[in-house]
């Protein structure tokens, strides 16, 4: 927790949205429900007309899934104040109306965030202010560089969270706790013993109504450069001296500086993009139907990517990065494929493949297969799981960085620097999409990707 203390009055600009709505308002109510709860204010700001009834309407609707007293008292006391918070007299005054410390929580598009930030460069803000910025960081490194700068003119780095819900606490010290507490693992963790690893985000969704954000994104700029980089990052690390926000972001950023793609010429991705199917009961249009796509971007909704760690632990050790949209069964893994053993004794057969540890973000469970002599026949190996369920979380992921946020930890949040690593990492492949060097595949809805794509 800094000097200044937690957090008073959480300010929502953008609050009339979809974000709001959907992640950040149900992510406040699981806040609220938890051991952590505080008396908060809670103040809702956009340009649209509303008055606070109808605003208190819109945060119980929103908290009707994990309800409590203190959520209650929060509902019962938001605010609503209708501005263009791109006018700094405007915002000015709607931070005049806040008591205590507070947090602004950008829930606006990133172009709209850059101009509320340049509006207020020159201002003097109320004393120990956070400002929460959702991704993207920027649009490339440069743009990703240029907030960097302006935002730290506006206020110390400490005092930015950049909010990241893959950053949840748990996912963060499962990971840590399954590499560093573990002298069974931690030596394993990398060359020459690892053959590959891949973090795996398939969703069963589709659009879902943000083809307005995603067709000028696509999946390497929604999940990869941001999302699963994050958790390569975390995977990948060196130990860390404690877990505080410098150390831990210090060490992320670390082995970001040592991670490239594979090869720059855009050999190392391949990408596709949806056509109509069938998942469960819903029929799906090819992703070019959905309402608000424009055909030509060539927009993928499946990329999967070769990185590489040019540093003493993974030297040689490809890192595969996979997202996709409309697939046919949802997975969130981190999967770790051991080298095979450099002598297996004569007579030993029946089992090709290595051993793989599998650690799931969600559901929280971490699965290690291990090769063991068969039933029967003792020189036939044979293959066996070990699974365990992981730790669950007092909070949902977005709880969890709301936590620290009111708490003003910024641990779960994402530095300056690591944004500006994540866009540079990809910047290769980006280029080689637009300059289509790349080819564009299909895949039905429904079905794990293109035929070629062979499943993991």
């Amino acid at each position: 927790m800094t000097q200044h203390g937690r957090i008073e009055t959480l300010i929502i600009l953008g609050a009339g949205g979809d974000l709001t709505a959907r992640l950040l308002l149900p992510g406040l109510a699981s806040f609220l429900a938890s051991d952590e709860a505080q008396n908060l204010s809670l103040i809702g700001v956009d340009r649209q007309e509303m008055d606070d009834a109808a605003w208190q309407k819109r945060v119980a609707s929103s908290f009707s899934a994990q309800q409590s007293s203190a959520s209650s008292a929060v509902v019962q006391g938001a605010r609503y104040l209708q501005a263009d918070v791109t006018d700094a007299a405007q915002l000015l005054e709607v931070l005049g109306q806040a008591s205590g410390r507070i947090a602004l929580y950008f829930a606006l598009p990133p172009a709209i965030t850059q101009k509320v930030c340049t509006a207020i460069a020159n201002e003097q803000l109320p004393a120990g202010i956070v400002f929460a910025l959702e991704k993207p960081f920027g649009s490339d490194e440069a743009s990703a560089r240029s907030l960097n700068r302006l935002l730290a003119k506006i206020l110390p780095e400490e005092q930015i969270f950049r909010v990241d819900h893959f950053l949840g606490k748990s996912t963060v010290l499962n990971l840590l706790g399954l590499r560093f507490a573990n002298r069974v693992f931690e030596p394993l963790l990398g060359s020459p013993n690892v053959a590959k690893v891949e973090l795996i985000f398939d969703e069963d969704l589709a659009l879902e109504g943000r083809a307005g954000y995603y067709d000028r994104a696509g999946a390497v700029v929604d999940m990869i450069q941001s999302h699963l980089l994050l958790v390569l990052a975390l995977t990948a690390m060196e130990p860390p001296a404690s877990v505080s926000s410098e150390d831990l972001r210090g060490a992320m950023a670390q082995v970001l500086r040592a991670t490239r793609v594979q090869t720059h010429d855009g050999t190392c991705a391949r990408r596709a993009r949806y056509t109509a199917g069938t998942i469960g009961d819903r029929e799906l249009p090819s992703y070019v139907d959905e309402d608000g796509v424009d055909a030509q971007l060539a927009t993928e909704t499946l990329a999967e990517v070769t990185f590489e760690i040019d540093n003493w632990r993974w030297a040689g050790v490809p890192f595969i990065l996979r997202s996709g949209k409309a697939l046919g069964k949802a997975r969130q893994d981190i999967v770790i494929t051991f080298a095979p053993v450099p002598h297996l004794p004569r007579g030993l057969t029946g089992v090709a493949d290595p051993a793989q540890l599998t650690i799931s973000i969600k559901p929280a469970t971490l699965e290690l297969d291990l090769l063991i002599n068969g039933e029967g026949d003792p020189f036939t190996l044979d293959r066996t799981k070990l699974t365990t369920t992981l730790g669950d979380a007092a909070m949902s992921a977005y709880g969890e960085v709301i936590a620290s946020l009111i708490d003003g930890d910024p641990v779960l949040s994402v530095r300056g620097d690591v944004a500006e690593q994540c866009w540079r990492i990809v910047t290769p492949i980006l280029e080689a999409f637009r300059q289509n060097r790349v080819p564009l595949e299909e895949y039905p809805a429904g079905s794990y990707g293109p035929t070629s794509w062979s499943p993991s």
